[in-house]
C-alpha cells in the first residue's frame, strides 16, 4: 500500500513539535524528515529550502496565536472567564517558550514575537479596561507573569492556577 504523501500542514506540525522538543535546529529537512520517517525530498516538494519553510511556520504560528485571540474576544462569559481564557489560550501556546528562545539570535523571529505579543497585549490590555482596570502597565505585568510562568516548564494547571490569582487580584481592584 502506497504511503499518503504529506502536506504543507503536516511539515508545519511537525516543526513545532520539534522545535518545542528540540530547539531551532530541529527545523531543518534531515532531522524533520528522520521524525516524520520519510524522505527529505517531501520536505523539498513542499519548501524551497529551510528558510521557506522557516518562514512558512513562523506565518503559521502567528496566524493561529492570532485567529486564537479572535475566537476569544468573540466569546461569552463574565471578565474573570473572558481573562482566564487569555490565560489558557498563551498556556496553550506549547510552542511559546521556544519561539522567544530561538528570538534571541533571530531577527525574523523575534519580530513574529513581538507581533503576537502586542495584539495579546492589546487584548490584555482591553479585558483589564472594561473592568476599570486602566493602568497599562498592570496588564504588562500580568502578561510577563504569564509567559514567564510559561517559560518556567511549570505545569501548565500551576501555571494557570498562578494567573487566576492574578486574575482574582485584578478583578478586587474592581
Amino acid at each position: 500500500m502506497a504511503k499518503t504523501p504529506l502536506s504543507p500542514a503536516t511539515w508545519i506540525d511537525a516543526g513545532l513539535a520539534q522545535l518545542t522538543a528540540e530547539g531551532p535546529l530541529a527545523l531543518r529537512a534531515e532531522p524533520l524528515s528522520r521524525h516524520l520517517k520519510t524522505s527529505k525530498g517531501s520536505f523539498y516538494w513542499h519548501f524551497k529550502d529551510v528558510p521557506a519553510f522557516q518562514e512558512a511556520l513562523l506565518a503559521e504560528w502567528k496566524a493561529r496565536a492570532l485567529t486564537q485571540l479572535e475566537t476569544d474576544a468573540g466569546m461569552d462569559g463574565s471578565d474573570t472567564d473572558k481573562m482566564i481564557r487569555f490565560g489558557q489560550s498563551v498556556q496553550e501556546d506549547t510552542a511559546g517558550p521556544a519561539l522567544r528562545a530561538w528570538a534571541h539570535a533571530d531577527a525574523t523571529v523575534s519580530k513574529a514575537v513581538a507581533q503576537v505579543d502586542a495584539a495579546r497585549m492589546t487584548r490584555l490590555i482591553a479585558l483589564m479596561s472594561g473592568i476599570g482596570v486602566t493602568n497599562e502597565d498592570f496588564a504588562k505585568a500580568a502578561y510577563g507573569a504569564l509567559v514567564g510562568l510559561k517559560q518556567m516548564h511549570s505545569d501548565d494547571g500551576d501555571a494557570l492556577v498562578a494567573f487566576a490569582a492574578l486574575v482574582d487580584l485584578v478583578m478586587a481592584l474592581k
